[in-house]
């Protein structure tokens, strides 16, 4: 079956950087197109980033434009989220997601095919 596994989630104070990854497996990686959402308490599932499957193009939320980077590797089923210049606001638990078709725009949960458990990020002032 389909599984998505993130890591590197943790505990970080303001200005410093983290890098979350999601290992792939059960599907063809380099067919897919991957995004980060994340959710913090009592609110919504928020798209933070896509990369399309190959050659590599990339989307941002406004809120982290500038400050996160995600990328991925074909040859080892991956994708990353470089998060640099954390605030307070980063706070939240962070998804691995996947779609096959790319868009390039704000993903909604509903486009989303499979899902990774999710891992915690928090920034302290």
């Amino acid at each position: 079956q389909v599984q998505l596994v993130e890591s590197g989630g943790g505990v970080a104070q303001t200005g410093d950087s983290l890098r979350l990854s999601c290992i792939v497996s059960g599907l063809t990686f380099s067919s897919y197109a991957m995004a980060w959402f994340r959710q913090a308490p009592g609110k919504e599932r928020e798209f933070v980033a896509g990369i399309s499957w190959s050659p590599s193009s990339t989307y941002y939320s406004d809120s982290v434009k500038g400050r996160f980077t995600i990328s991925r590797s074909n040859t080892k089923n991956a994708v990353y989220l470089q998060m640099n210049t954390l605030r307070p606001e980063d706070t939240a638990v962070y998804y691995c997601a996947t779609r096959r078709s790319w868009y390039r725009g704000d993903w909604t949960p509903s486009m989303v095919e499979h899902w990774g458990q999710g891992t915690q990020v928090t920034v302290s002032s």
